[in-house]
């Protein structure tokens, strides 16, 4: 017994081992995720092959092509898969759909923070469209003492059917789609990037669950699954896209997409049709004629946190 004690030992530090420095590979340079992957599993994989946890993985889907390396074939193969996957847990269909950047423009978002009356309205849109559960937000709205723009000063917790407070206004905060996005940088491979349209998206069967862009993020706009989201099938929304609000799974990143399943088909994010004074406002800034164009050069408008350099494409306004 003390034998084959010492053995297992021998073997899980051997395991550990192999992949620490496989993950440590990930700090110092970008690696394609199936080599990282490969390695990983064949080093468990020789491990621990006795005690059957190989099996564990899913290779469809963790060795599948990067989005942007797949071809039409490849998407239908993958989409069919995550049909069926969903069709399997949750006994629903669903269609998954692939809308690609549209030429010539680019999203932003801007806030009228005087119009702002913190109801929250636009945090249950965004978690009834992009299928969230209810203990995550990509929206949070700060209860703020009037005469500050110090975030930190900022109540997440106040109770909504108090609002609007006086002496108090409401700033909602969310992914701001930088510019210069460091979330982006830090992903050691390449499971976020930012499209041509301005929204930074997310794949989420690439993503190895890292964090590193969660903490890279001064928004706080990334959230992780620590565990299986709950969600009830009966209120899933079953119009999903590849990029944005298909149902995710434990252990990876996510974040607002500007709604880009309705965005790129010519809809308003699902927070701005949700705004019950006007607040919000949405549209293509290379378009000189468009509502966020005319903001944007008649108002005075701010970004958050501008002297960190993210340049943000979430902009704020006071009337």
């Amino acid at each position: 017994m003390s034998e084959n004690r010492t053995k297992e030992q021998s073997t899980n530090r051997s395991l550990e081992h192999r992949l620490s420095e496989k993950s440590g590979q990930l700090l110092n340079q970008k690696v394609k995720r199936r080599s990282f992957l490969k390695g990983a599993v064949a080093a468990g994989a020789a491990a621990v092959a006795p005690m059957g946890t190989a099996s564990a993985f899913s290779f469809e889907s963790f060795f599948q092509k990067h989005y942007r390396e797949m071809t039409p074939e490849d998407k239908k193969k993958v989409f069919a898969r995550i049909q069926r996957e969903l069709k399997k847990e949750y006994e629903i269909e669903v269609s998954i759909s692939d809308p690609a950047p549209i030429s010539g423009v680019k999203f932003v978002y801007a806030l009228n923070l005087s119009k702002c009356n913190g109801s929250r309205k636009c945090v249950t849109a965004c978690q009834q469209e992009n299928n969230l559960p209810a203990d995550m937000a990509y929206i949070t709205v700060l209860e703020m003492p009037r005469g500050t723009m110090n975030v930190e000063k900022g109540n997440r917790y106040y109770k909504g059917e108090s609002v609007p407070k006086e002496g108090n206004y409401y700033l909602p905060v969310q992914c701001n789609h930088c510019e210069n996005s460091p979330c982006t940088k830090v992903c050691p491979i390449e499971a976020t990037w930012k499209e041509k349209d301005g929204i930074v998206v997310v794949d989420y069967d690439w993503c190895i669950g890292c964090r590193y862009c969660m903490a890279a993020c001064p928004y706080e706009a990334r959230h992780f699954n620590f565990k299986k989201p709950k969600l009830d099938a009966s209120t899933i929304n079953t119009s999903q896209s590849y990029l944005s609000n298909r149902v995710r799974s434990k252990g990876v990143m996510e974040k607002c997409t500007f709604c880009l399943q309705r965005t790129r088909e010519g809809s308003y994010p699902a927070c701005l049709e949700a705004c019950p004074t006007g607040a919000r406002k949405f549209g293509n800034i290379y378009d000189p004629e468009s509502e966020v164009s005319q903001i944007l050069k008649q108002k005075s408008v701010f970004v958050l946190k501008e002297e960190i350099n993210t340049v943000p494409q979430f902009f704020y306004y006071f009337d």
